[in-house]
Formats: C-alpha cells, structure tokens, sequence
C-alpha cells in the first residue's frame, strides 16, 4: 500500500498490469531498482539475466520518463530516481493438468500488476 504522504509528494506514477510472471520473480528484479535513479536502473535491467522480467520494466520506466516529460515539459533525468515501486499479484489462470487414475491437479499461472512513483533528488 502506498502511504499517504507519498502521494500528495508524487511527481509522476505509471502501472503495468497483467505481466505473465509470478510475483515473487517479479521482486526479486525490482528489489534491485528500487531507491535508484532511473538512468542507473535502466542500465542494470539492460544487462541483467532475468530477461522476460526485465523487458516488461524497461518498457515501464521509459512510459514513466515519458510522462515525466510531458507533464513538466523539461529532460531533467539526471536527478530523477524510482520512489517507490511496488509489486502486487494479478490474475491467476488456473488450469488443469491430467495425472494417473483420473485425476487432475491444479496448475496456478500467477500474473503481476506492477506500481512506480517517481521522485526528484536535490542536487547534492
């Protein structure tokens, strides 16, 4: 949940719903941006191994950096960094694979709806 003081402080925020990868994955990428700058954050998810993660977040933070600009009509990246980035689950699909006897098990397929907030830095 986002707090309520981060909001009324909130630059600029974008989503990205329905990414086809489980939550826990997910964190394990976005716990490595989080509290970046966006420049940095986009280099680390150029070359890092979770590849399938990695393009939908890349896709994600260039939609909040063009929001950014056209919100406030400037190119400021150097002082903007990830706020805050949050990861919930999405839908599940919920299919069913055929084991012996008859019998059916239950295979989850786990979504995630993926939250950013962007922030400016001071100049230090």
């Amino acid at each position: 949940m986002i707090k309520k003081d981060a909001v009324k402080d909130t630059i600029v925020s974008a989503s990205l719903n329905g990414i086809r990868s489980s939550p826990r994955k997910m964190r394990l990428v976005v716990n490595i941006i989080r509290n970046k700058s966006i420049l940095k954050s986009l280099d680390i998810l150029k070359y890092s191994s979770k590849h399938k993660i990695t393009i939908h977040l890349r896709k994600l933070l260039l939609s909040l950096l063009s929001n950014y600009r056209q919100k406030y009509m400037e190119d400021s990246k150097k002082y903007l960094y990830i706020k805050e980035i949050m990861v919930n689950q999405g839908k599940t699909l919920k299919r069913l694979r055929p084991v012996p006897q008859g019998r059916g098990h239950r295979i989850r397929k786990r979504s995630s709806n993926v939250l950013v907030v962007l922030g400016i830095r001071n100049g230090n």
